[in-house]
């Protein structure tokens, strides 16, 4: 691969989803094959070549948590890029990651969550949390990140 040239390329293109439930509460993925404490954050991935945000949020959607387009609906989208650096000894050809967040409503049942249609799997399990408790449970390099997401998503928490 072509190393980045410029600061923008730097930073891999990606999106994040942040899911509410009927009660406001928020979608907390516990990362697969993770110890520690920071072991929980909101479903994300890198937008493949040729894909729009909104496109790759629906396909990270199901490969993280096996959720249907139709099993949700889109309550708003950040609109500028959100980034974050990675930790020098994490970095390999990324300094970090540039975002486009979404917000989500689940109008699903339960039985349509499945976090085993990826192998390996990004979740081992998956808890309903208040958004603003996200950010404490976010890795460090990520929680400014998480910062904006809740200020800006703060109004979908409501029931």
């Amino acid at each position: 691969m072509l190393k980045p040239t410029t600061k923008e390329d730097d930073y891999r293109p990606a999106v994040g989803i942040v899911i509410f439930n009927h009660k406001g509460q928020v979608f907390l993925g516990r990362r697969a094959r993770q110890r520690g404490f920071w072991v929980w954050q909101f479903p994300q991935g890198g937008i493949d070549k040729g894909e729009t945000a909104t496109e790759a949020a629906y396909r990270e959607l199901h490969e993280e948590t096996g959720l249907l387009k139709k099993h949700v609906k889109i309550l708003g989208e950040i609109e500028p890029w959100l980034y974050y650096d990675l930790p020098k000894e994490k970095r390999k050809r990324w300094r970090g990651q540039k975002q486009k967040w979404f917000a989500l409503r689940f109008k699903g049942h339960k039985k349509d969550f499945d976090l085993n249609i990826e192998t390996p799997p990004e979740f081992s399990r998956y808890e309903w949390g208040h958004l603003e408790d996200a950010c404490h449970l976010i890795v460090p390099f990520k929680r400014n990140v998480y910062k904006t997401i809740a200020n800006e998503f703060k109004r979908f928490s409501k029931p």
